[in-house]
C-alpha cells in the first residue's frame, strides 16, 4: 500500500527587543525544516509508517522492536530497514519523564548510539528526520540492531507518550 502525504516539518521563532531611544531594536531569529518524502525505499523516499499513543506503568519499560513486530493501521507487521523520520511526544500531563534508548540487547544505536539516551520531560517532543537527498537514513538491523527502548523514568506514575515513525523497507 502506498504512502502519501509523507511530510516532517519543524520551526523556531524567536525575536528579541530592545526599546531604542526613538523605537525599538529588534532581532526576529527563525530557524525552520520540513522533509516531504514521496512513496519508495530511495532518497527522498519512505514507504513504511508506524504511529501509536502508548502508556508505560510507573517504572516501566518497553522494547520498539522496528523489524517486524510492530503493527500498522491496517494490523500488517511493518519491518523497518531505514528510519527517515521519527516523532516522540511526551505528554503533558505526565509526572515522570519518558526516557529513550539504551536498550539490553540489539539497540537500535544508528540514531542514539548503543547506550545513549534522550530525556523527554512532561510535554516535551523531539523530532528527527533526514535530508530530501539522503538514501540510507538511520539504519535499522533486523535482529541486531532494531530495538528502540522506551522508558517510564520513575515510580508512582504512568507515563504516556506519541510516537510517529516514517521510514522505508530496504
Amino acid at each position: 500500500m502506498p504512502l502519501s502525504g509523507t511530510m516532517l516539518a519543524v520551526s523556531a521563532f524567536a525575536e528579541q527587543a530592545q526599546p531604542l531611544d526613538l523605537g525599538t531594536g529588534r532581532a526576529p531569529q527563525s530557524l525552520a525544516r520540513a522533509m516531504s518524502l514521496a512513496d519508495g525505499t530511495g532518497a527522498g523516499k519512505a514507504d513504511r509508517v508506524w504511529s501509536d499513543r502508548r502508556q508505560l506503568n510507573a517504572s516501566a519499560t518497553e522494547d520498539l522492536d522496528l523489524a517486524g513486530v510492530l503493527l500498522d493501521a491496517f494490523g500488517s507487521a511493518v519491518t523497518f530497514a531505514r528510519i527517515k523520520g521519527i516523532v516522540i511526544a511526551a505528554a503533558a500531563g505526565n509526572t515522570n519523564n519518558v526516557v529513550v534508548g539504551n536498550a539490553a540487547s540489539n539497540a537500535w544505536s544508528t540514531l542514539l548510539g548503543a547506550t545513549g539516551t534522550l530525556t523527554l520531560r512532561p510535554g516535551a517532543f523531539v523530532a528527527v528526520g533526514t535530508g530530501a537527498a539522503d538514501a540510507t537514513g538511520y539504519t535499522v538491523t533486523a535482529s541486531t540492531g532494531d530495538v528502540l527502548k522506551i522508558a517510564n523514568s520513575g515510580a508512582g506514575s504512568t507515563v504516556t507518550y506519541d510516537i510517529h515513525i516514517i521510514g522505508a523497507s530496504a
